[in-house]
């Protein structure tokens, strides 16, 4: 039996999966740590010459089989663990990935790549790219507004091979020529395969970004005429200080929408018995407690990061009478949301014979909830509101 199969994987347990995750991850580093020493040797040797590449890039793409992106990554990582060798190291334990080694090596001296490569671990891309910018900022990005290019209409096909789709097939004579298809007009993207580009954001100095995005020409309206408006505060129509005063008014509606906070709160009333409706103070009181943050700790004791479509949760489930107490509420986003249902009801997935699968798992805050009757774990209850509000008579 292949050991690689999805059938023999299936048959392990969630905490020996996890296991082989990990394993199989540091494998590739150590792997990847070992390419690169061997590519700074190779590189040196110049052996591409020999086997026929004019550089060692085109023996990376041709006879390693590697993509321009991973050549991209590692000639760059190759290049600045031949001048700080100690690049090897943090690779192979995972504490920096090819990525964060590419952005810094151009910026790296015998004087700073300790304390540099020090500061890189365990960062994602973008906070690398913060890094970056502190050891070589850039001057502010001046305002800039300007129209974009149509998009190209696709051409509607001609009649005649409309018609020759419409009509139906005849079949050639014997001997003649077989006719080229009709052509087609090209494929446009389609909305339910095409991801949606994302704001290019590109730190410059400590503490300013460059964000990128485009907007309609409704949104410009808007933009030039709340410029106008603001010309008395803002002479010179800042788009940073228009944005910046346009998202503290957002986040107030959003606030007073989600959580009904005002400036004179009435007191909370206590939960009817039996209700899931949340009050508005306990939202509030949660909110800021949680510091609008997912309060799931997984088994290593990680929290959960997320802040993106958060949940209000019963610690213990409203299924087993729980309240919608501030002490009995908390934060939990959509995915451990689920897992934390799972965790206090159990699951049961269509899982194929054989399958092996822990009944439970004590994950963090689900500890409790294995060794007590009641437990604290979170259960899976959408109260009130998941990306947008909806009735409070709903849970």
């Amino acid at each position: 039996m292949n050991p690689h199969s999805s059938t023999s994987l299936s048959r392990l347990t969630d905490s020996d999966l996890v296991a082989r995750v990990r394993q199989l991850a540091s494998r590739e580093r150590e792997s990847m740590a070992q390419l690169v020493a061997h590519l700074v040797e190779f590189d040196t040797r110049r052996l591409f010459a020999r086997e026929g590449y004019s550089s060692l890039w085109e023996y990376c793409i041709s006879a390693l089989g590697f993509s321009e992106a991973e050549v991209a990554n590692r000639i760059a990582v190759t290049r600045a663990a031949r001048e700080f060798p100690v690049i090897l190291e943090l690779l192979a334990e995972g504490s920096v990935h090819l990525t964060s080694v590419r952005l810094l090596a151009p910026l790296l001296t015998p004087a700073n790549h300790r304390a540099v490569l020090e500061s890189a671990r365990g960062k994602r891309a973008l906070d690398i790219k913060r890094i970056a910018a502190a050891l070589d900022p850039k001057p502010d990005a001046p305002d800039s507004t300007r129209k974009l290019p149509a998009r190209p209409v696709p051409p509607a096909p001609p009649p005649e091979a409309t018609a020759a789709v419409a009509a139906p097939a005849r079949l050639p004579a014997i001997g003649a020529p077989t006719p080229p298809p009709p052509a087609l007009p090209p494929a446009g993207p389609n909305p339910k395969t095409s991801i949606p580009a994302r704001p290019a954001v590109t730190p410059l100095a400590p503490e300013r970004y460059k964000i990128q995005f485009t907007i309609s020409t409704q949104t410009l309206e808007r933009l030039e005429l709340a410029k106008d408006m603001l010309r008395h505060a803002l002479p010179g129509g800042e788009l940073e200080q228009v944005f910046d005063r346009a998202l503290v008014a957002l986040l107030e509606e959003l606030a007073k929408k989600k959580f009904a906070q005002t400036d004179n709160p009435r007191p909370g009333r206590a939960p009817s018995p039996g209700s899931r409706h949340i009050p508005a103070a306990v939202k509030r009181a949660v909110w800021l407690r949680d510091l609008g943050r997912c309060t799931f700790v997984g088994s290593g004791g990680r929290r959960c990061e997320s802040r993106a479509l958060l949940e209000f949760h019963h610690n213990v489930p409203f299924a087993v009478g729980g309240n919608a107490t501030i002490s009995n509420t908390t934060l939990h986003c959509a995915v451990h949301n689920r897992q934390a249902a799972e965790l206090y009801f159990g699951h049961a997935p269509d899982y194929s014979s054989g399958t092996v699968r822990e009944e439970s798992v004590t994950y963090g805050l689900a500890r409790a909830a294995m060794e007590s009757p009641v437990g604290t774990i979170t259960c899976l209850e959408t109260c009130e509101h998941r990306a947008v509000p909806v009735p409070s008579d709903q849970g």
